[in-house]
């Protein structure tokens, strides 16, 4: 098996701390979103939020094992201390929403969300820069979930006129430029790569062009237009 190149090396170091600062977020978030779901009503408008936060509780779990899957596949685990940190976390921040109201989580959350879009990219960049290609489309699928909980979250907070007073986080790119920024970068990467492989060596090239001069149907064709 061929030893990873020192940049590879590196990107796959970066990858799995972000894969493992991930995959913690995930499990304080989704704890966190429990306790938020359980502090509405069930009715009415209340009824509609309990259901969207259960939802993206439940993606912020799927996330996560997705993650472990990766770590495992990279021969590393979560960190125990992180862990435990991260439930603590979640744990506190889910028992607070039944006493803070609901714009704070909102707002807490919102805030989480846009954090999350910008480790999922840069996962997937580090993912290309390691040769685990296959993971790509995932990390970026991952990003644009968050994105959409990000801007839901920002639109609940909108919605309240105490909310709008409150400085809103950076709003990030548009969600069609999370695969195109990545496609742009990608290409420029890929480039040297593909054009040391596909293409032919300059002495090659040469003299194939010396070889397709010298066919007497090229040279009849030559002497036509001239």
């Amino acid at each position: 098996m061929e030893s990873p190149l020192p940049d590879e090396a590196a990107a796959a170091r970066r990858l799995v701390a972000l894969l493992r600062l991930a995959c913690s977020g995930e499990l304080a978030a989704a704890l966190a979103y429990r306790g938020h779901w359980r502090s509405l009503p069930i009715d009415g408008a209340g009824g509609e939020e309990r259901d969207q936060i259960r939802k993206i509780e439940e993606e912020e779990l799927h996330h996560r094992r997705q993650l472990l899957e990766m770590l495992r596949a990279m021969g590393c685990a979560p960190r125990r201390f992180r862990e435990a940190r991260a439930w603590l976390i979640g744990r506190l921040l889910g028992a607070l929403c039944h006493v803070t109201g609901w714009l704070i989580p909102m707002y807490g959350a919102g805030r989480l969300e846009s954090r999350n879009v910008r480790e999922y990219e840069a996962a997937a960049r580090h993912a290309f820069g390691c040769r685990r290609q296959e993971w790509i489309d995932c990390l970026l699928t991952m990003a644009e979930v968050e994105w959409d909980h990000e801007a839901w979250f920002r639109g609940r907070v909108l919605s309240s006129r105490l909310g709008r007073r409150f400085p809103l986080w950076k709003a990030p790119l548009p969600k069609g430029e999370i695969r195109r920024t990545f496609e742009r970068e990608f290409a420029l990467a890929a480039a040297p790569m593909r054009a040391s492989v596909s293409s032919p060596p300059a002495a090659a090239r040469s003299t194939r062009w010396e070889e397709e001069r010298s066919r007497p149907g090229r040279a009849a064709r030559s002497r036509s237009r001239g």
